[in-house]
């Protein structure tokens, strides 16, 4: 498994350690520096190859934000911060994330797997499977990436919904495994119960999604970046 180096920067001592526990945990982040300024960060990447930064932005001397646009080179970047009033400015400088602090572990990861399909190579992304087996009542049931619409948590299990299909498949699996699946391939989590296919999306009013005759409500923390991402899918 290929891995990406990362560092931590945050003033707060609490901020890092909490930071450095979730990477521990994720088998592809390795961390290679914990700083608590920006002049500490630029002492690090002057020594190592680093592949992603997980950057506070409200830090004294200089902001996050500020200390980016200061780099020649700069490395995958998911912001994370107790301040909402950024996030508009993040995404201008192209952040794969906007993490609103205290960070849980399975929000971390969302952010963690969206960094690492952007880091490995075309060719990794392109060989991936876009299909996967579920267990559905004692039979390997399989799942077409492509012609999902979205997918619904519910407690230990997940619904996933087919296109065509008049009733969704109900497997026992988490949505933190089956959201590392198809999050490659095009997905993204709009709400703590439903992850989306980008590409099925037929409008978007007031926050929420319309697919089909399905209606998802988009939570406030997710709206900025699903907006960018349709976006950008219009421009590419």
């Amino acid at each position: 498994m290929v891995k990406m180096n990362c560092v931590v920067v945050d003033d707060e001592v609490m901020g890092r350690k909490l930071l450095e526990e979730n990477i521990k945990q994720i088998p592809f982040l390795h961390l290679v520096g914990s700083c608590s300024n920006a002049f500490e960060a630029t002492e690090v990447l002057k020594k190592e190859r680093v592949d992603l930064l997980f950057l506070d932005i409200q830090m004294p001397g200089l902001l996050g934000t500020s200390f980016l646009t200061t780099l020649t080179h700069k490395p995958l970047v998911i912001f994370v911060t107790a301040y909402a009033n950024y996030a508009v400015e993040s995404y201008n400088l192209d952040a794969v994330d906007y993490l609103m602090k205290p960070v849980s572990l399975d929000r971390f990861l969302l952010s963690a797997n969206k960094a690492y399909a952007l880091f490995l190579p075309k060719s990794d992304t392109q060989t991936k499977e876009d299909f996967f087996f579920v267990n559905v009542e004692y039979s390997l049931v399989r799942i077409s990436i492509p012609q999902i619409t979205h997918i619904e948590g519910l407690k230990d299990y997940v619904k996933i919904y087919i296109e065509g299909e008049r009733h969704p498949i109900l497997t026992k699996q988490t949505m933190k495994s089956v959201e590392a699946k198809v999050i490659p391939h095009g997905f993204m989590r709009v709400h703590k119960s439903y992850i989306v296919n980008l590409a099925k999306i037929e409008s978007i009013k007031q926050h929420r999604i319309k697919m089909g005759h399905f209606e998802i409500t988009v939570s406030e923390s997710y709206i900025g970046e699903l907006m960018e991402r349709l976006n950008a899918s219009k421009l590419g």
